[in-house]
């Protein structure tokens, strides 16, 4: 198997774009006490932005080598996947997975992990490709045609994963590449 994140780490962060981090605050009601999780977080080029707004934050992903870079910014790496989180229950108060839930190998086993480790009334946001609109149907192409491994799903399927788990869970639609999908732990 191909490592496409640990071949491109070094310069991944200078071909990706950015999030919308406004957005991105209001979905995890941030700034905020307690502890975050930046769940396939790679490089830490989200994280480093956000880390200011939390008490702790962690960067946690499969790839060593992009962890390697987020050490490099001075934030919290823990090497893992996210279907088997290394982190006892209701540990985070907040978990953010950003262009990176597609990647994931079972994204149902991801959220209920995600679901576990959120405290009482605990966030989770995820910002992923709309795989309804057309150029996210390309980079899907794309992305099988490298072997990537990719699973997109539509919000409204993300959506109903987060329910599964026990989160009350809503959409919200962006412009022609993103969707947002916010859920809450019941307290």
């Amino acid at each position: 198997m191909i490592d496409h994140f640990g071949l491109s780490a070094t310069f991944y962060d200078r071909f990706i774009g950015r999030p919308d981090f406004g957005k991105l605050c209001r979905m995890l009601r941030l700034p905020a006490k307690g502890r975050m999780l930046d769940a396939g977080g790679g490089t830490g080029r989200v994280a480093a932005h956000l880390r200011k707004l939390v008490d702790h934050l962690v960067v946690l992903d499969a790839s060593g080598k992009m962890l390697a870079q987020a050490r490099h910014r001075d934030l919290a790496a823990v090497a893992a996947h996210a279907e088997h989180l290394p982190f006892p229950d209701a540990h985070f108060d907040r978990i953010l997975v950003t262009d990176a839930l597609h990647h994931f190998r079972d994204q149902q086993a991801a959220i209920r992990e995600f679901a576990r480790v959120l405290s009482p009334g605990g966030l989770l946001a995820v910002e992923e490709p709309d795989i309804r609109r057309f150029p996210v149907k390309l980079v899907a192409v794309a992305e099988t045609l490298l072997m990537m491994r990719s699973h997109f799903h539509s919000p409204v399927q993300i959506r109903e994963m987060m329910a599964r788990s026990g989160l009350s869970a809503r959409t919200d639609g962006g412009p022609v590449f993103r969707a947002w999908i916010t859920g809450e732990k019941p307290v």
